[in-house]
């Protein structure tokens, strides 16, 4: 089975939508918080040209979708899809305006694109800066296992996790 990457997923709390580009402002409004990137290698995605690019490249990966607020339709977010072979896709490249830091907001985006991967999928990975923390936390609460470390091809020492699907039933309730 196929896996549609640019699904539109909804749960009481959160809509996820395919992104589109009339998203870029809203997304470079939640980039230019400085506290975003402190444990991201990316830091200087705040600057307009660095963003611009980041958000290109999503835009062009087929597989990105914007996270908006079911209440009142406030984009909050975005996250991707990137297909890993035959049976495994990678969950990453998300981030939440601080406001929705803390709370179950990441756990509900996670949550949705875990249940839809999991239908078609038997494997999801993630990929995490070493240095950043907070996002390796945050994965392992969804209960993904270190799998290990590697360099990446810019030099970027990252830390990798797999959930599959049959470990995967208290996260996807």
């Amino acid at each position: 089975m196929t896996l549609d990457r640019q699904p539109v997923l909804t749960s009481d709390l959160v809509r996820l939508r395919p992104l589109r580009a009339e998203d870029a402002e809203p997304l470079r409004r939640i980039a230019a918080d400085p506290l975003m990137w402190e444990q991201h290698p990316a830091e200087d995605r705040t600057a307009e040209p660095v963003f611009r690019a980041w958000f290109e490249d999503a835009l062009a990966s087929g597989g990105a979708l914007v996270a908006e607020d079911r209440a009142d339709g406030e984009v909050f977010g975005v996250s991707r899809y990137v297909l890993r072979g035959t049976d495994a896709v990678e969950i990453g490249w998300t981030f939440l305006a601080r406001s929705r830091w803390g709370g179950r907001w990441n756990g509900e985006v996670k949550r949705l694109m875990l249940d839809h991967a999991f239908a078609s999928l038997p494997t999801v990975v993630f990929t995490v800066h070493a240095d950043n923390l907070r996002s390796q936390r945050a994965v392992e609460r969804l209960g993904a296992h270190r799998t290990g470390t590697h360099v990446d091809a810019a030099g970027l020492h990252q830390v990798t996790y797999r959930l599959d699907r049959c470990d995967a039933g208290e996260v996807t309730r």
